[in-house]
């Protein structure tokens, strides 16, 4: 499930923006799409829905439309609706998720029945959360607080008594401390699109991870 909506305070309209031939949008959900599950769904709010359904169903991603604001809200009323029994949490700033790093994260979460699986260490926009739906249905019902309620996650990794978390480290390979492909600013777009421009729009994880080395050689 990935998390979007169209007026980021920071980069206003970047799911919109054009980025290799596609959109922000495009990108991202173009890069979820191979992250194997058994629903790949568009959580937005209403004006998101009407900008990207055409764009989601396009690839191949189901569209609910659910609380501006209240994003955990709004991810507990998919996971309701759809029957889910766990979420695979993505967000629309990361048009470089590591397919590998998901994997692990889903293989961990399998092992160890956690309520919350999220990897550390790796590039900021690298990574996705693995949450059993029952911890995440518990969290929108208990949380209080606008900054846990808009981020979804911090309620469940804060009230580590509660509920039960795990957060590895990831692979050596991947970590490269202050690093980002997440997109907030003008600053990160033009990053994604250098990126895009420099490895194509399937860019493997080892060809991310050289050019971000590469840019930290080179600033």
């Amino acid at each position: 499930m990935v998390q979007m909506r169209l007026d980021s305070t920071r980069l206003p309209g970047k799911a919109l923006l054009a980025i290799g031939g596609t959109t922000l949008a495009g990108l991202v959900m173009r890069r979820l799409g191979g992250i194997v599950a058994d629903e790949h769904i568009l959580a937005t709010d209403a004006d998101g829905a009407l900008a990207l359904a055409a764009l989601a169903v396009e690839s191949g991603f189901s569209v609910f439309a659910g609380p501006k604001d209240d994003v955990l809200a709004r991810y507990a009323m998919v996971a309701e609706a759809f029957g889910l029994g766990r979420v695979m949490r993505a967000t629309g700033d990361n048009p470089f998720v590591s397919l590998r790093l998901a994997s692990l994260a889903i293989e961990a979460a399998d092992a160890a029945g956690a309520d919350y699986v999220g990897l550390v260490g790796m590039p900021v926009g690298m990574g996705i959360e693995v949450i059993r739906a029952g911890a995440l249905l518990r969290a929108a019902a208990d949380a209080t607080s606008d900054y846990d309620r808009e981020h979804v996650c911090p309620y469940l990794y804060g009230h580590p008594d509660s509920f039960s978390i795990l957060r590895p480290e990831c692979p050596a390979k991947y970590r490269l401390p202050g690093a980002r492909v997440t997109v907030d600013t003008g600053e990160d777009f033009r990053r994604a699109v250098a990126i895009v421009e420099s490895l194509g729009l399937d860019a493997a994880d080892e060809e991310v991870l050289g050019w971000l080395k590469a840019e930290r050689k080179d600033g």
